[in-house]
C-alpha cells in the first residue's frame, strides 16, 4: 500500500498567476506592500510567503502573526474573487486526470495532497480546474504548519487516524514540481518524485537527487510505473 501524495500549483495545476494575485493584493492591504516581486512562490507554504515578504519589509514576527488571519481571510476572497471574474484560466496540468484516474482505481494506493496552499485555497484551486478535491483522502495542507519539511510526517499521522493504516516511510510517495517537495519527506525516508511542470527542470531537479524526476505527468503508463516501483 503506498500514499501518493501531490503537490497542487505547478503539479496538479495552473492557475495563471492567480494565488500571487491574491497573496499581493492581501499584503497590501493588511501590511501596506505586496512585497518584493522578484521573491519566488513556488516551493513554499502560504504563511511562508507571507512572513518571508513581510520580514523583508522590515516587520516583526509578532506583528506578521497579528496581521496574519485577516490576510490569509482576504486572500481567500481573493481567490474566490479571481477564479469568478474569468481573469485567471485555472486548468489541469497534462495527465493529470488520467493519472488520479489510474491511481484511484488501485486497491493498493491511497491519494494525497501536500501542498503549501492553505486548505480553503487549496479546494478552491482544485475545483477551478475540474478536480474534485473529495478524491484526496489523506491531505496535509500550508495550514496545517508554516514549514514544509513538517508536512509529510502530519500526512502519515492522518492515514494512520483516519484509514487505520500505517504507512512507512518508504511507503509515502511525494510528488511535486519543486526541490522543497524532493526534501521535505526525506527525513522520513519518503520517495520523491520530480516533475518538470513548473519552473524547474529534469536536470535541476535531478540535483537534488529525487527517486525519479519526469517532464510531466503526461505519460500515464510510464508515471504509474514510476510511482508504482519507488
Amino acid at each position: 500500500m503506498r500514499l501518493v501524495l501531490f503537490d497542487i500549483d505547478g503539479t496538479l495545476l495552473n492557475s495563471e498567476g492567480l494565488g500571487r494575485a491574491s497573496m499581493q493584493k492581501a499584503l497590501a492591504t493588511v501590511f501596506g506592500s505586496p512585497g518584493d516581486p522578484s521573491y519566488r512562490y513556488d516551493g513554499k507554504t502560504d504563511k511562508q510567503i507571507v512572513r518571508d515578504t513581510m520580514r523583508l519589509e522590515g516587520h516583526s514576527d509578532e506583528r506578521i502573526d497579528a496581521g496574519m488571519e485577516r490576510l490569509i481571510d482576504l486572500y481567500v476572497v481573493g481567490l474566490q474573487e479571481g477564479v469568478k471574474s474569468g481573469k485567471f484560466k485555472v486548468r489541469p496540468l497534462p495527465g493529470v486526470l488520467d493519472i488520479l484516474d489510474a491511481l484511484e482505481a488501485r486497491d493498493d494506493v491511497v491519494l494525497g495532497l501536500l501542498t503549501g496552499n492553505i486548505a480553503p485555497g487549496a479546494r478552491i484551486k482544485l475545483r477551478a480546474a475540474g478536480i474534485d478535491p473529495n478524491r484526496f483522502r489523506v491531505n496535509a495542507f500550508g495550514s496545517d504548519h508554516e514549514h514544509r519539511p513538517e508536512l509529510p510526517a502530519i500526512a502519515q499521522r492522518r492515514a494512520s487516524e483516519t484509514l487505520g493504516v500505517k504507512f512507512a516511510g518508504e511507503k509515502l510517495i511525494v510528488i511535486g514540481d519543486t526541490p522543497a517537495d524532493i526534501e521535505c519527506g526525506r527525513s522520513l525516508g519518503a520517495r520523491a518524485i520530480g516533475v518538470a511542470s513548473g519552473n524547474y527542470t529534469v536536470k535541476e531537479l535531478l540535483a537534488h537527487k529525487p527517486y525519479a524526476a519526469l517532464p510531466s505527468l503526461a505519460d500515464t503508463r510510464k508515471v504509474l510505473e514510476t510511482i508504482m516501483n519507488a
